[in-house]
């Protein structure tokens, strides 16, 4: 009786080993933005999507600081995906701007995503109608250290600005409208895939304007910063703001370099084979397409991401400037 039990325990710890292999999960989570821009809708949705698709896989969405934070998140292995704008990813491997005395060459990329457009948004009554009229108002700049203020930086430095020939503040997306709202602030950027959900309450409750590039001051600023590209925002997209003319980034999925090949493999599998599913999330979802996942991309590409990209018979892009 003893020789049985001694049997069935060494039976049922065997089996219980067994299973423990057969369920480990992987947990990974993606770094995304506040939540009124577009980075937390889109990478929550990704998060579920691919939570759902993939069984050894479990994915959380978490709230962020935008791209500048989310990638040294990544740099410095305290996350393990994240959601970020091209041209900050490019700064961050390659120690430029605000990374200049940090590089991250462990970034890697996954996908780029949809266009990002700066959004310089404007009391109507402020009397700023261009770039140039930012002089002696009280902007907000983006949050220190964020993609956005790296992406003002730039604005400014062609259109022969700085932070004081204005009263500057330095704020995010919620913290900027807000402050527009309460009649704090003339104008302020915001860089995001429109419609920002943010400016979309601001715009039912004051008049608004966003703030048009010219052809000259857009020219000049794609010569000096190529990852900038002219584009628009259609009218209509905020409550009576007609069409306004911009520049875009692309927002990007990016991971940290040491991820297993298998599980950034699953991963970019499940989202892409799967990515109609979350195209009800927000209107930039349905942006989301395999064909443009190459569109953009400045950080080298995750051997796993890589590997379901050739399968699908698609030829890897040569990034200028990477190892």
């Amino acid at each position: 009786m003893r020789k049985l039990a001694i049997l069935a325990l060494a039976v049922s710890m065997c089996l219980g080993a067994f299973a423990g292999t057969a369920l480990a999960t992987e947990y990974l989570s993606i770094a995304t933005g506040g939540t009124g821009g577009t980075y937390y809708p889109v990478g929550g949705a990704l998060a579920d999507l691919v939570s759902s698709k993939v069984s050894d896989l479990q994915v959380t969405g978490e709230t962020g600081n935008a791209s500048a934070a989310n990638l040294n998140l990544i740099g410095t292995e305290q996350i393990e995906m994240a959601l970020v704008q091209n041209d900050i990813a490019y700064w961050a491997y390659h120690g430029k701007m605000m990374f200049k005395d940090k590089p991250y060459k462990n970034v890697r990329s996954i996908a780029c995503l949809y266009p990002e457009h700066i959004q310089l948004v404007a009391m109507e009554d402020s009397g700023i109608n261009g770039v140039q009229d930012l002089e002696g108002k009280r902007v907000s700049v983006g949050a220190p250290g964020s993609g956005v203020e790296g992406d003002v930086r730039s604005i400014y430095d062609v259109a022969g600005l700085t932070y004081e020939d204005m009263d500057t503040y330095f704020l995010d997306f919620n913290n900027t409208t807000q402050r527009l709202k309460d009649g704090q602030l003339d104008a302020g950027f915001v860089v995001g895939g429109y419609p920002v959900a943010s400016i979309m309450d601001l715009a039912t409750m004051h008049d608004i304007k966003l703030v048009n590039f010219s052809d000259e001051f857009l020219a000049k600023l794609h010569n000096k910063y190529p990852f900038f590209a002219k584009d628009t925002i259609p009218a209509g997209t905020y409550e009576g703001i007609d069409e306004a003319q911009t520049v875009s980034v692309m927002a990007m999925m990016v991971c940290r370099a040491g991820l297993s090949e298998e599980v950034v493999y699953e991963f970019t599998k499940a989202m892409w084979d799967n990515i109609e599913d979350i195209y009800d999330v927000h209107a930039k979802a349905k942006q989301l397409t395999l064909e443009s996942a190459f569109q953009g991309i400045s950080v080298p590409i995750h051997p796993g991401a890589a590997k379901y990209y050739e399968e699908q018979g698609m030829t890897l892009p040569e990034i200028p400037g990477t190892d």
